[in-house]
């Protein structure tokens, strides 16, 4: 039985899905941003539609990143959180991707979350798995939820993803990485908004 217990991607992924990641996120597609697209939020029911067939034991399936908040410029790419109601559920929920021709794009930041991405769909889709209770899902939220309650911030952080867009072309993760102080000011304010 795999284990998906254990911290690194390299340890966490079924025979032959680490390679496959690694492979992956060593490719360097370009870092495309496309004008928001109204069909976004139909797409993702759609989507959601079919994840739930999937994956009947998922406690939610969310709309994240810049295709959830309306007017954003974003990556031509529905994200997904999927919610499963423990690490144990992980597994099987793998699989089930995997069946769908989802390719594995690993445990990049040690958080309990694992990312999948859609082959020949359109629009493209990344799924990420995590467990009920998950903080980078509960983060994810907080900052989707706080652009859409605060247009002058979402304008902002469309201001900053078109220069880096523009800085790293081919560099998604230094693209993502510059991002971080942004993202990680608007989660911290909301959450504060929270209490």
């Amino acid at each position: 039985m795999r284990k998906f217990q254990r911290k690194r991607a390299s340890e966490s992924w079924p025979v032959g899905c680490a390679a496959l990641w690694w492979e992956k996120m060593m490719s360097h597609d370009p870092v495309e941003l496309v004008p928001y697209d109204p069909q976004w939020p139909q797409a993702f029911r759609r989507i959601r539609g079919r994840l739930l067939v999937l994956l009947p034991q998922a406690l939610s399936i969310d709309h994240i990143g810049s295709t959830s908040i309306a007017g954003m410029t974003a990556k031509p790419l529905i994200d997904i959180d999927i919610v499963l109601p423990s690490l144990g559920h992980i597994e099987a929920a793998t699989d089930v991707l995997l069946a769908e021709g989802y390719e594995p794009r690993g445990n990049r930041y040690d958080d309990e979350v694992w990312a999948f991405l859609s082959r020949g769909l359109v629009p493209r889709e990344r799924v990420y798995l995590c467990p009920a209770g998950n903080g980078t899902h509960r983060n994810r939220l907080a900052f989707r939820d706080h652009l859409i309650a605060h247009p002058e911030a979402a304008a902002e952080y469309a201001a900053l993803k078109r220069r880096l867009a523009g800085e790293f072309t081919m560099d998604g993760d230094g693209y993502t990485a510059h991002k971080r102080e942004f993202v990680d000011a608007i989660v911290a304010r909301a959450l504060a908004d929270d209490r």
